[in-house]
């Protein structure tokens, strides 16, 4: 399993598309990949997609 809580914020856009598919690579071959983020674009990478809004869960898919 990783835990990754903002896992591209401090990097440039070409790094954090490098980590994304390096995190896809790691999915497919098995790995737990538990992410929190505010980009919707990284967490479109993700297969399920949870939405928070202030503490409760308010979108599952």
């Amino acid at each position: 399993i990783i835990l990754a809580d903002e896992p591209t914020g401090n990097l440039n856009t070409k790094e954090g598309e490098e980590i994304m598919e390096l995190f896809t690579e790691l999915n497919e071959g098995g790995t737990t990949i538990l992410q929190v983020t505010h980009s919707e674009k990284n967490a479109s990478y993700g297969r399920r997609i949870i939405n928070l809004l202030d503490g409760w869960i308010v979108d599952n898919k």
